[in-house]
């Protein structure tokens, strides 16, 4: 079991998404455990403050370290993992959410305004994460990317099992092959015939090779890194011919219409 215990300013923000798919599954399963605590429990004062002005002058506000020390030493357990949400991080990929589901227990620090005191990355957090190259209002909406990615490589979480996380996007290194479903035949769209061929090898062959196709096509850079087998070079080297991109994409999708 994962126990996560988050730290925001705004706790009904995690309300929705909590009760909700994967995560509320994985709660009434007793496979995760899920704390949403108000910082402002935590601070001082008549009107419990969390920011305050910057040192050195500039504009907007800055959460105040106070807070988030004395509620991660109220929290804190032995296997405990203290994330800060930052666009300063590193950046959350497969590999990370799968590390951080081997803890026995995150903490994720919500920052807002212009940031966080960096006393609070420098001596108190353990890990700092960020979702991608952007800005977004605070640590909320990043605290659940990260709580989502990782609550799938608990086990027994995903009810197709870990066959389910594996044929995933990202886990084999390529991006994961197209899908399809009922009817065969829409609207002059059909599906690829391999698909009803009830040929489980070919099946197999055509979706290594669509996600080959998909990822040279969308994400190139992931192919440096992938672990790729000859046969899959060689498949790739024999497709590079392909007249226009627009041919390439094509045999990734279902059959033209009639």
């Amino acid at each position: 079991m994962l126990r996560v215990d988050i730290l925001t300013l705004f706790p009904d923000y995690f309300r929705g998404p909590l009760a909700h798919g994967t995560l509320s599954r994985a709660v009434q399963g007793g496979l995760l455990t899920v704390a949403v605590h108000n910082l402002r429990n935590w601070a001082e004062g008549k009107h419990r403050v969390t920011d305050d002005y910057t040192f050195g002058g500039g504009t907007g506000m800055v959460m105040k370290p106070e807070p988030f020390f004395r509620a991660v030493a109220d929290l804190r357990t032995a296997e405990a993992h203290v994330i800060l949400l930052s666009p300063s991080g590193r950046l959350l990929d497969q590999d990370t959410a799968k590390d951080l589901a081997s803890h026995g227990h995150l903490i994720l620090l919500c920052g807002r305004y212009e940031g966080v005191d960096e006393r609070v990355a420098a001596y108190l957090a353990d890990d700092e994460i960020s979702i991608g190259n952007y800005v977004v209002s605070g640590g909320e909406l990043p605290a659940l990317v990260v709580l989502d990615a990782t609550a799938r490589h608990v086990p027994g979480v995903l009810g197709g099992g870990s066959a389910a996380v594996h044929e995933e996007s990202f886990a084999t290194g390529l991006l994961e092959y197209p899908h399809y479903t009922r009817p065969a035949s829409y609207q002059g769209m059909h599906v690829p015939e391999v698909l009803l061929s009830g040929n489980h090898q070919e099946i197999d062959n055509w979706r290594r090779q669509q996600s080959l196709l998909r990822t040279r096509q969308r994400r190139p850079e992931m192919l440096l890194d992938a672990n790729l087998s000859d046969e899959d070079i060689e498949y790739l080297d024999s497709e590079a011919n392909c007249e226009t991109s627009t041919t390439c994409e094509a045999s990734a999708h279902c059959e033209a219409p009639d």
